[in-house]
């Protein structure tokens, strides 16, 4: 259900209190026995709010003496880039996870102008300072790099988040995950006995080192993306960062390549009162959702087109982006994922490997497969969470991952690996490139894909659940799906592992001919999903809904 506020401006109820958020990060001790209050790593890192007790000091003390010891173990001794987007809780956890660090000898690379940085430039800085001589990528061997991301990704204001990327330089895969939440919940009732070196003596050790994420990150893009069709076209693109990491990279990628960028909104404050309401009635920096920002469409519609061909938004931490068209709104994400694959893999890069597919998680809309079988594209469907795309993206087994929350990287122009974490700049940029070479934007090249492949209506619904139920997802089996039709249709598939690596999907999907649906619990909140798509019509969408629910109540309430 929409919330009654969802797309209206935020009022002052709406906002946090700052020093509230921050004081309880120090003041506030998690109750080890309540599940809540433990250190849990979801799809991608932990979460938590101080206000909650389940982001504070204890927990990022506790994870970073976690992380030093699993990475002492797994033999990685090279350096940790450390980086942090706009949450008020970022700093100080990225404070304190300094603390541990340094008392546990590990060398710690923060920003040279001591800047917020983006999640995907941690990624880029740990993949190149492991790549071989060759280009290829490194991962054993001596003076290997990983990192840590503080950030929450897009969620409330009042939220936290830290996520452990290792050599292969995005999200860690379960089996290392599950190793430092369960030595972190170790250490959470003792937190105060991990050894620490206070802030200022810390940041000033010789196991600080200054680095310049946002030139090394800049001066990389050419690799990634083609400028001189940009510069050349004169496309004009405007960026909303939301408050964001990437605020201060926009203006130096403009300056830098020569392109006509313009940034909407260089604010960074830290209870984001310039947002519009999320569709559940709490602010939620998402630049793919229609309702966090409407603000921003309605401020281009009044005017504000007449500066710029297109618009791109990027999240807190800049892992996900928004496309705004002309007359068109924010596109769905996997609207234009499908636009990328389609221009991406029909000629523009050349030089990657033939061998590589196409990735997308099991949620994301079927159009991308109509289209990556349409240009002989393969098609590598993995469970969700872009941790799935990591070692794909790593070896050159996809050129391109992509999921339906508008997170996305793909290879280099040589074939060789970008980033391996979701990357909010580049298709931004991409949707530049797009227009320039193509004379069309992202939204009129999907409204050509429709005319080819179909029409299709594509929902998410979450709903409360337990703990309990939660659990039973992980049972199920197609077995227990007895039904023989989807909305009228034969049912051709009945899914708990993805297709594309064998790996369970955590819940189940069930697929027609044209129409599926896909139910999971989430990683991070006591929800369940449910993911649907007809290509027949919104009254099909909605009857795939109506029975999806009846399968998910009859397979919790055995």
């Amino acid at each position: 259900m929409v919330a009654i506020n969802a797309g209206q401006p935020a009022t002052p109820a709406d906002l946090i209190d700052v020093n509230e958020v921050v004081g309880k990060y120090y003041d506030l001790v998690p109750d080890t026995g309540e599940a809540a209050q433990r250190v849990s790593f979801g799809t991608s890192g932990h979460r938590g709010s101080s206000l909650t007790s389940s982001f504070n000091e204890a927990h990022i003390v506790a994870i970073s003496q976690a992380i030093a010891e699993q990475r002492a173990k797994e033999g990685v001794t090279g350096p940790l880039y450390l980086g942090r987007d706009t949450h008020a809780l970022s700093l100080p956890a990225w404070k304190t996870a300094i603390e541990v660090l340094v008392a546990n000898g590990v060398r710690v690379r923060i920003d040279a102008r001591d800047d917020y940085t983006p999640t995907p430039t941690i990624s880029q800085a740990i993949l190149t300072h492991n790549r071989a001589k060759d280009g290829s990528q490194r991962f054993t061997g001596d003076d290997l790099a990983d990192g840590i991301v503080v950030t929450p990704s897009h969620n409330p204001p009042t939220d936290g988040g830290f996520k452990y990327d290792p050599p292969t330089g995005g999200p860690a895969p379960e089996s290392t995950t599950q190793a430092i939440a369960k030595r972190a919940n170790e250490l959470l009732g003792s937190y105060r006995q991990v050894k620490r070196i206070p802030f200022e003596q810390a940041v000033k050790s010789d196991l600080v080192e200054r680095f310049d994420y946002r030139e090394h990150y800049v001066s990389d893009l050419n690799k990634v993306i083609d400028f001189d069709a940009i510069r050349a076209s004169g496309v004009r693109l405007g960026i909303d960062p939301l408050g964001g990491a990437s605020v201060n990279y926009w203006p130096l990628i403009n300056e830098q390549y020569g392109l006509n960028i313009g940034v909407l909104n260089e604010g960074v404050d830290p209870t984001w009162r310039f947002m519009t309401i999320d569709h559940d009635g709490k602010i939620r920096m998402d630049p793919s959702s229609p309702y966090a920002m409407r603000g921003l469409v309605e401020r281009l519609d009044a005017g504000a087109w007449d500066s710029y061909d297109l618009v791109g938004g990027t999240d807190p931490d800049a892992d996900r982006h928004g496309i705004v068209c002309p007359g068109s709104g924010v596109m769905n994400p996997n609207h234009y994922i499908a636009v990328c694959v389609e221009y991406l893999f029909s000629g523009h890069r050349p030089d990657w490997p033939s061998e590589s597919g196409v990735g997308k998680t099991l949620v994301s809309s079927s159009l991308i497969d109509r289209v990556a079988a349409s240009i002989g594209a393969k098609l590598v469907e993995v469970p969700v969470g872009f941790k799935w795309f990591v070692d794909p993206l790593f070896k050159g087994q996809v050129a391109f991952g992509g999921e339906e929350s508008s997170g996305m990287s793909f290879l280099r122009f040589d074939g060789h690996v970008w980033t391996t974490d979701k990357d909010g700049l580049i298709p931004d940029l991409l949707a530049a490139e797009i227009t320039a070479k193509t004379g069309k934007n992202p939204a009129q090249l999907h409204q050509s894909q429709v005319e080819r492949f179909g029409e299709s209506w594509y929902q998410r619904v979450d709903t409360p659940t337990s703990l309990e139920q939660k659990a039973k997802f992980g049972a199920l089996t197609p077995a227990d799906v007895t039904e023989t039709k989807l909305a009228g249709q034969p049912i051709t598939a009945k899914l708990t592992e993805a297709p594309g690596n064998g790996a369970k999907i955590g819940g189940i999907k069930v697929t027609t001919a044209d129409n599926w649906f896909a139910a999971r619990p989430s990683g991070t909140e006591n929800i369940y999903k449910v993911y649907a798509e007809s290509f027949v019509s919104p009254d099909s969408l909605a009857q795939v809904l109506t029975e999806a629910d009846e399968v998910v109540g009859q397979a919790l309430s055995d």
